[in-house]
């Protein structure tokens, strides 16, 4: 690998930047007790530079990435909010494999939000499109190998002796006559030393820990309850608060009665707050969260709706059902002239309801703010933003709000609100309770109805083919609400009246298709829309998925075979994923039991592939999977345990989309659902039995957190259809008919 370097350009008063960055390392290692602590220089993303305007990257001081303390512990600060996806040890990986320690001596926490702690990339902390091991891989690693020059340096020193004639192995620096010195023992001396200006990072085919399966740091402490959550938060003093939100989006109180709630033992106060979409919300204050729900329940609100839209779930469909049947605003123009020449033609309407998240934490956040500053504990995704809307509300200097990132127990894009509604209500009332900490606690019922859904979409679509399955052209609608439309993202993410999330996936398939036209209409509703695990990809995936198979068998083409000729000139991952899965699930070699069939899918995302391979039988008139073949094509694997953990999660989180009970629903502006009695994810009675393989790869790693999502639901339904002739044409299916 080519050695990397910093800007060493000449600045101010003739320093290098390198030397300036030397200064203020020295002065936040200065106070580590003796022990080695590195930062780096992030350079400013793509993000911010098409955000600004900006044509030169422009440096970050460095901040304490790791430490090395005395007894050789490694403490590594992880940039990325760990809830679920395993970054609170995959990336220590990166560092610890450059570093050259042993993993036993490593350790991890989850870095606060502040700037230096924000994506390489994309310059806003976050979690979110299966970023996290793409955008810092090189970061990671450079931060170890920089560590480890450091280290050899100070014995080198210390043993007058060429640094180059110093080797390093697992903790400890060797020099040419045998001398060893452990790396605590060399961090006083190592951290008084300059940053190198190159480091040399590993070729991968010298990598000891990159690529070998390895248990998360993490497992111990969840395996036996001890792991700290968000809604673990608890310090002296502490109050919990729970919200009475307009049942219909922008509400506000017209009448309030809050006697009943006052007078019940361990409530401490009850106001009213600004709520989200211009609306108004109470609060209900009290010693405990018990106690506060008990007086939210006590509390007698009438609430003024005059003049706010209130959505129908059933004529908002037939309204989309209008809307996809004329052209809309093009995201991607072809020519789709030969559909009326074309000998076949499918002529399809797809519906997709809105979904929620439904993580296994349900959402909250704890704060103390004391008038001249404000702490913050909570498991956010964009720490960034949540930190500055919580300064902007309590106007404060942005650096007056300390963050600090909690774990979280999932997210799904629920805890990435791009309009930071969360965080803002959790602000208005850490001021009403100024000096006294609380804790805002939802419900999951609160969590359910609580909006930012996975948008409600509808798709038509018209393919026109030949006898042989050749595609002659394709004329895609795609009607739903914008996420990204009026949020801190539109600038870069929605180009020509076109959200793109809400096309990835079908623009710029993974497949070869000729003339391939695809068209948005944008709905404007009174309903909060948020990404969802995959986003996009878990609706377009699965129109494109069983269209492609449904024009297989309609052409008489087996589906594998023919996707396999969709994807010579299309995506070469997308086949090798495919390859794989069908290798080793055994299918067309391998006879199914009576009642089963095979159902194929793959999907290409977040710059990954994944193959799914299902087999499907049908039971009380809904389908029943047995067993899944996995192949994921993320290219190198950093920790094969943590892919195959992902894999199987996101199969499982794409499963519920296709049971009966998944999905949210309006009435009269009022979600019906409330909890998993009437919002039904799969059970552990609905997961197959999964076997998960990896395509080898010495490429930089790609995603992996959304991408097992899309394919999972149309393997399914393709399986389906080859037992019933019945193509589902909406989620969640229904009820089938087997007779």
């Amino acid at each position: 690998m080519e050695p990397t370097n910093l800007n060493t350009s000449p600045g101010a008063a003739g320093m290098t930047p390198a030397s300036r960055e030397r200064r203020r390392f020295i002065k936040l290692t200065a106070g580590a007790g003796g022990a080695l602590v590195l930062g780096c220089v992030i350079p400013i993303g793509r993000w911010q530079a098409m955000a600004q305007g900006a044509e030169a990257a422009k440096p970050f001081p460095p901040n304490a990435f790791l430490r090395i303390a005395p007894n050789d512990i490694v403490t590594i600060q992880v940039s990325k909010l760990d809830f679920g996806q395993g970054t609170l040890t995959s990336l220590p990986m990166l560092l610890a494999e450059e570093l050259d320690c042993p993993w036993d001596n490593v350790r991890a926490e989850l870095a606060p939000g502040e700037d230096v702690y924000r994506d390489p990339i994309y310059h806003l902390q976050f979690v979110g499109g299966s970023t996290s091991i793409a955008n810092t891989f090189t970061q990671y690693r450079e931060l170890g190998a920089r560590a480890r020059a450091m280290l050899i340096a100070a014995a080198a020193q210390r043993w007058h002796v060429a640094p180059s004639a110093c080797a390093t192995s697992k903790g400890v620096v060797t020099g040419p006559s045998g001398q060893r010195l452990r790396y605590g023992a060399l961090a006083a001396e190592a951290m008084r030393l300059p940053l190198p200006e190159h480091v040399e990072l590993k070729d991968p085919s010298k990598f000891r820990l990159i690529g070998r399966a390895t248990t998360r740091l993490d497992t111990a402490a969840k395996s036996s309850g001890h792991q700290h959550f968000s809604i673990d938060v608890d310090v002296p003093g502490m109050k919990t608060a729970v919200v009475a939100r307009a049942p219909v989006w922008g509400a506000k109180v017209a009448r309030l009665d809050d006697s009943a709630s006052k007078a019940m033992p361990g409530v401490r106060a009850v106001f009213r707050i600004p709520g989200d979409r211009g609306g108004e919300s109470v609060v209900c204050v009290a010693d405990g969260y018990w106690q506060a729900k008990r007086a939210r329940g006590a509390l007698v609100v009438t609430w003024d709706d005059r003049g706010i839209e209130r959505v129908d779930s059933a004529k908002a469909f037939e309204r989309y059902r209008a809307l996809a049947a004329t052209p809309g605003t093009p995201a991607q123009r072809a020519d789709t002239s030969s559909l009326a020449r074309a000998p076949n033609v499918i002529d399809a309407v797809y519906e997709f309801p809105y979904l929620a998240h439904v993580p296994m934490e349900p959402l909250n956040m704890s704060l103390q703010y004391t008038g001249a500053a404000c702490t913050v504990w909570a498991g956010s995704q964009f720490q960034s933003p949540d930190r500055e809307a919580i300064a902007k509300t309590l106007q404060l200097p942005v650096e007056k709000v300390r963050f600090n990132t909690v774990m979280a127990g999932g997210g799904f894009g629920r805890r990435a609100v791009s309009t930071a509604a969360n965080a803002i209500e959790a602000a208005h009332i850490a001021r009403a309770m100024q000096g006294t900490p609380v804790k805002v606690m939802w419900s999951r019922e609160d969590d359910v109805r609580g909006g930012y859904y996975r948008p409600m979409h509808v798709h038509r679509v018209k393919v026109g083919f030949d006898a042989h399955g050749k595609i002659a052209a394709w004329d895609h609608v795609i009607v739903g609400q914008s996420i990204l439309t009026g949020t801190m993202f539109e600038p870069m993410l929605v180009k020509d009246g076109v959200d793109d999330t809400m096309v990835e996936g079908a623009r710029g398939s993974q497949y070869a298709i000729p003339n391939m036209a695809i068209s948005v209409h944008n709905v404007v509703a009174n309903v909060p829309v948020l990404w969802f695990r995959s986003v996009g990809n878990s609706h377009t995936a699965y129109v494109i998925e069983t269209m492609v198979d449904e024009i297989a068998v309609a052409s008489g083409r087996d589906p594998v075979e023919f996707r396999r000729e969709l994807l010579q000139g299309g995506n070469a991952r997308s086949r090798e994923a495919l390859d794989l899965a069908v290798a080793k699930s055994g299918y067309g070699v391998r006879a199914l039991p009576a009642g089963q069939a095979w159902g194929v899918a793959v999907h290409f995302c977040f710059d990954s592939a994944v193959a799914y391979v299902a087999e499907v039988s049908i039971a009380d008139g809904r389908p029943k999977v047995h067993r899944v073949t996995a192949a994921v094509h993320c290219n190198l694997p950093v920790n094969p345990r943590t892919i195959e953990a992902q894999a199987m999660g996101g199969l499982v989180f794409g499963l519920s989309m296709g049971l009966p009970g998944f999905e949210i629903t309006l009435k009269d502006g009022v979600v019906q659902q409330s909890n998993f009695a009437d919002y039904t994810p799969a059970y552990m009675a609905d997961v197959p039995h999964v076997e998960v393989h990896v395509c080898p790869s010495a490429a930089p790693p790609t995603g992996i957190g959304e991408v097992g999502v899309p394919p999972i639901a149309p393997a399914v339904a393709n399986a389906v259809a080859a037992l019933t002739r019945q193509r589902m044409r909406r989620l969640p299916f229904p009820t089938l008919n087997t007779a």
